[in-house]
């Protein structure tokens, strides 16, 4: 789960990490208002969307005059905004966030994420902030370091000497005060259950403070039940009706823009579905994955919301029965396939526990299933099925 960077940075500020100040605004009139509630002479009018690399896209801008708060606000609102993270067809922005203006000296990056190599909670940070950490990476990645958390330890002063240190701070009050402010990311990250805390860019300002002029928090969904709280801060404007719908229904959904509907169980399993598609030709239309708990109604809900999609020619069904049964995964399908009028051509692959009882569920339910023996069976039949329900 995502939130927009105004709703991180009241998260931040209850850790002790600084801010500046800023206001939310729905309209014209409301950043205008936000502007002169805020003082000074220097504004940021920036889009709010779930989305990466703002800025490049005209998305975050400078304003030095009321004037010129109200031209930028009249500019971003209601603007599609195409970045390289939006993909081509681009976010619309519905909301703004207004922010006082500071005095910068330098600006770095840092980010929290698990490193799933070392099963530990890194940071990586960098004395080139501001811009995307993957071209730093790529051009100048000795300008990258990374600080694995002993989780025995946690946070520690040694780590936030490292830290500090190796993206160039000598000051000692600055140390200080960037010490305070990755260790309150830390605990942040660890006890709002984030998967990605990121700052870009974290700044040090002329006056000598340490503060997050953006802010990037990512959340586990399977963790939400302990964060009501952060649930509450959920946009339904920044995600698509049927991937709402799927999460009430603990489905992991999301829509893409081919025409094959993918129905699996298993994260790892739908993106191997979604490649092998790929590699004989076809295009998946979601990523969909059931989960090891799925009902029969479930996985009639899962197909509901796939043949929901227009787009959808085909869809191909691939369970490895491990804690979900194949026979479970066969009632859904025969339920769905009878009670929906599945008119599309519609692949199965069984295999794993109970995986003869869920063939044999098909085999007589008297549907028009096309049966696959493996994985790239599936994708050949299903690619090729596509192509006939297109005229192809």
């Amino acid at each position: 789960m995502n939130v927009h960077e105004y709703q991180a940075k009241e998260l931040m500020r209850e850790f002790g990490i600084a801010t500046l100040r800023g206001k939310v605004a729905k309209s014209v009139e409301d950043a205008t208002a936000a502007a002169k509630e805020l003082g000074g002479d220097v504004w940021v009018v920036k889009a709010q969307i779930h989305a990466g690399g703002r800025g490049k896209a005209g998305g975050v801008k400078l304003a030095k005059s009321m004037e010129e708060v109200k031209a930028h606000a009249e500019d971003i609102l209601g603007k599609t905004l195409v970045t390289h993270q939006t993909g081509p067809e681009g976010k619309k922005v519905l909301t703004l966030f207004v922010e006082e203006g500071c005095e910068i000296e330098h600006e770095y990056y840092v980010g929290l994420v698990l490193d799933r190599a070392t099963g530990k909670v890194t940071f990586i940070a960098s004395s080139e902030g501001g811009v995307e950490i993957e071209k730093v990476a790529e051009e100048t990645p000795e300008k990258i370091i990374k600080v694995k958390i002993d989780p025995s330890a946690g946070f520690t002063p040694m780590v936030a000497r490292k830290l500090a240190y190796g993206i160039g701070l000598k000051d000692k009050d600055q140390i200080k005060k960037a010490s305070q402010f990755f260790a309150g990311l830390y605990e942040l990250y660890m006890k709002k259950d984030c998967t990605i805390a990121e700052v870009n860019p974290m700044v040090l300002t002329k006056q000598g403070d340490v503060i997050a002029l953006d802010g990037k928090l990512n959340f586990d969904d399977n963790a939400l039940f302990r964060h009501p709280e952060i649930e509450e801060l959920r946009d339904p404007t920044e995600e698509s009706e049927k991937e709402m719908d799927a999460s009430k229904h603990g489905l992991s959904y999301i829509e893409l823009d081919g025409n094959i509907g993918c129905l699996v169980n298993g994260a790892g399993l739908a993106m191997g579905t979604m490649d092998i598609i790929k590699l004989y030709g076809g295009d998946p239309a979601n990523f969909l994955d059931v989960g090891g708990s799925a009902t029969k109604e479930t996985v009639q809900k899962a197909f509901t919301i796939i043949l929901s999609d227009p787009n959808v020619k085909a869809i191909l069904v691939n369970i490895f029965g491990g804690i979900m049964k194949c026979d479970i995964i066969a009632e859904g399908v025969v339920g769905a396939a009878k009670e929906l009028g599945i008119n599309v051509p519609l692949v199965v692959r069984l295999e794993g526990t109970n995986v003869n009882l869920g063939k044999k569920i098909l085999s007589e339910s008297d549907l028009s299933i096309i049966a696959a023996d493996d994985l790239a069976d599936a994708a050949k039949k299903v690619v090729q099925a596509a192509g006939a329900g297109q005229g192809e």
